[in-house]
């Protein structure tokens, strides 16, 4: 199996004492290809720009590979491999680039490289937004969890935001009992401050009602509802709504997303952009058999 090699700010600047020789073992690991869309991507610290700080003494590449290990995985963060820095310290650096927002930074560039390799303007023009409902395990608090009654699942509940490509935009996570239309409150705000250029949103019906108009009059935003008729029966691909639902299903296959696992909800939208960050640095770099894709289904 091949070593890795590793050319990050850790290596070149700073004083990493885990270097790359991990052998790449895992299939969560990154792929030369993928480390050099991901290198990058990576987020300037504030050292290199003369702002403070000194430079990190980890191998960005290890500690990445470690984080996806456990997104991928939905292992313990105590039960990551021996060959990887100690789990303590991984924690931490996950933990540390959720809270500075370098995570969220991190992700939308990947999420802009992409729409530019699709033919797509980096600022989009129109949203998709819905929820997902997931049991909760016992180590989460009461007071962040609830019981679904239209779904009938006790735990929590994932609201998302996503472009027409299935990208996420914006995402937050509350406890299963709280109604689609109130969660997408703080959603549509952030939208509008941080994409000035979406004026359209798409949505089911259970955000139909006052939000409609709160989003005309407050955000100055179209929330258009994309219902079911009454004469469908069984699985119908609905227009722009099964979008969300593809990228909702793209979500799945990290096994630390299938469950709410994180005790704190803001843990648990990082884990959500760790996993897109997976997902868009292997489109970046070239898309295995199998790999998740983003074209348009074909119409039976």
């Amino acid at each position: 199996m091949p070593s890795l090699s590793c050319d990050c700010l850790a290596h070149r600047f700073g004083n990493a004492a885990d270097g790359p020789q991990r052998v790449w073992c895992y299939g969560s690991d990154m792929t030369d290809a993928k480390w050099q869309v991901v290198r990058g991507g990576l987020p300037v610290p504030a050292w290199l720009e003369g702002r403070g700080g000194r430079p990190e003494s980890c191998c960005h590449r290890v500690m990445l590979d470690a984080v996806r290990y456990v997104v991928d995985n939905g292992v313990k963060w105590a039960n990551l491999p021996a060959d990887f820095p100690p789990y303590r310290r991984v924690h931490a650096f996950a933990r540390r680039w959720q809270i500075t927002g370098l995570l969220a930074e991190f992700h939308d560039r990947l999420r802009d490289r992409v729409r530019e390799k699709e033919g797509r303007k980096t600022d989009p023009t129109a949203a998709i937004v819905d929820s997902q409902s997931l049991r909760a395990s016992a180590n989460i608090p009461r007071s962040t969890s609830g019981w679904d009654g239209g779904k009938k699942v006790g735990g929590r509940k994932r609201h998302l935001v996503v472009d027409c490509l299935g990208l996420v935009m914006a995402v937050a996570v509350t406890a299963a009992s709280v109604q689609d239309r109130d969660a997408a409150v703080p959603l549509l705000e952030h939208l509008r401050e941080t994409y000035f250029s979406v004026r359209l949103v798409w949505a089911d019906g259970g955000y139909a009602g006052r939000l409609v108009d709160c989003a005309a009059e407050k955000y100055r935003l179209t929330l258009e509802i994309v219902r079911r008729s009454d004469d469908m029966t069984g699985f119908v691909v609905l227009p722009r709504r099964w979008v969300v639902e593809r990228m909702l299903s793209w979500l799945m296959r990290s096994r630390r997303l299938v469950r709410g696992y994180e005790t704190l909800p803001a843990m648990h939208e990082a884990m959500v952009l760790w996993s897109m960050t997976m997902l868009m640095s292997g489109r970046l770099a070239g898309r295995r058999p199998g790999a998740f894709s983003l074209a348009t289904p074909r119409a039976r």
